[in-house]
């Protein structure tokens, strides 16, 4: 039977798992919070699911409990970080919090932040930026494991690659646009494999290169030890991103770009460059709130399409499933519940 708990119950759970395995409290009521933000957001993929990969990733000394980003270079407008392999969840804020208080006080601050550790749903990195009326543009890569193809390849060559864009809406919710720049998140694969679901057709070939919908060939060795991939979404075109990500998020932060084979170590290393603009800065605030207002509004008269529940924008998925999950509590299926049982138990956790 799956498990439905309240997300308070959660955190309070998670976050002595973390604790146990060497977080200081704040860090790990911090990093537990933000997972149970990503369950509430709907996004489980990026949830509570991660903790026994976060364990395993502290035993094996991939990824190092209270480590702050070290700033490496600060000319106000520019900021480069390390992120030091701490959790991502703890310095992904930092970085932030630093890039915001520039961009507030030069008009625009581009950001650079290598080697963090699983940063998690990078829409939250978006939220902290347009709650402050700022705009943000977000491009992560992935080392670990590759698991998207190459489009014309036939294995994984790179991670999932996520792409971020806030901007703020005067007078209305926020547009958070985040996505992987696969045609669904590895972590998706993982929660479906676990609930004994089946993919999309379209969305993975198996170790072979062939067309599977089994999400398994991305989340357990198959026969011969090899992995199947994830395909890019859009074909070239998404392929295109996920290179771009890889360059700018991977490359040019200094964090490393993946070109080696596969193993099975359990990190999840992220560097992703920012770029934070202030639109009260640019001399446009009036008009861009006025035209964003406008074209939004336009959006919305378009008439709902056949077995459609009409126009939405990117952001309202999230919002709507918060205000659910806090009310009906945050549903984890019995093999995740499982998996983070044992993790407690490798952390020491009661």
């Amino acid at each position: 039977m799956p498990y439905t708990v309240s997300s308070a119950d959660l955190t309070a759970r998670v976050a002595a798992i973390l604790a146990a395995a060497g977080s200081s409290a704040e860090e790990a009521q911090t990093v537990a919070a933000n997972l149970v933000l990503a369950n509430l957001s709907g996004h489980d993929s990026h949830g509570v699911g991660m903790v026994p990969r976060y364990v395993d990733a502290v035993l094996e000394g991939g990824l190092k409990p209270n480590t702050a980003a070290r700033v490496v270079l600060d000319t106000g407008t520019l900021l480069t970080l390390d992120g030091q392999r701490g959790y991502g969840q703890v310095v992904g804020v930092q970085a932030m919090a630093l890039g915001i208080a520039r961009a507030k006080a030069h008009g625009s601050c581009i950001m650079t932040l290598a080697n963090a550790h699983h940063l998690g749903r990078i829409g939250h990195f978006a939220e902290m930026a347009v709650a402050q009326g700022l705009v943000s543009m977000h491009f992560v890569n992935v080392l670990s494991r590759p698991v998207v193809a190459p489009y014309g390849g036939g294995d994984g060559r790179f991670g999932t690659n996520p792409c971020c864009i806030g901007v703020p809406l005067a007078g209305s919710d926020p547009f958070v646009l985040d996505f992987a720049t696969s045609r669904v998140a590895q972590g998706k694969m993982r929660v479906a494999h676990n609930e004994g679901k089946r993919a999309e057709p379209g969305t993975l070939i198996d170790e072979h290169g062939r067309p599977t919908t089994d999400p398994g060939v991305v989340v357990v060795p198959q026969s011969n030890g090899l992995f199947g991939a994830l395909m890019a979404f859009g074909e070239h075109k998404g392929y295109g991103m996920a290179v771009a990500c890889e360059l700018l998020g991977g490359a040019l932060t200094g964090s490393g770009t993946w070109h080696r084979p596969a193993d099975n170590t359990r990190a999840v290393i992220n560097g992703m460059l920012t770029i934070l603009i202030d639109p009260a800065r640019l001399g446009t605030q009036a008009s861009f709130e006025q035209e964003a207002k406008a074209f939004v509004d336009w959006l919305r008269q378009s008439p709902a399409a056949p077995d459609s529940d009409g126009v939405r924008l990117a952001g309202e998925p999230e919002r709507e499933a918060r205000a659910a999950r806090v009310q009906a509590g945050i549903t984890i299926d019995d093999q995740t519940w499982a998996e983070i049982e044992q993790a407690a138990a490798k952390a020491g956790s009661a």
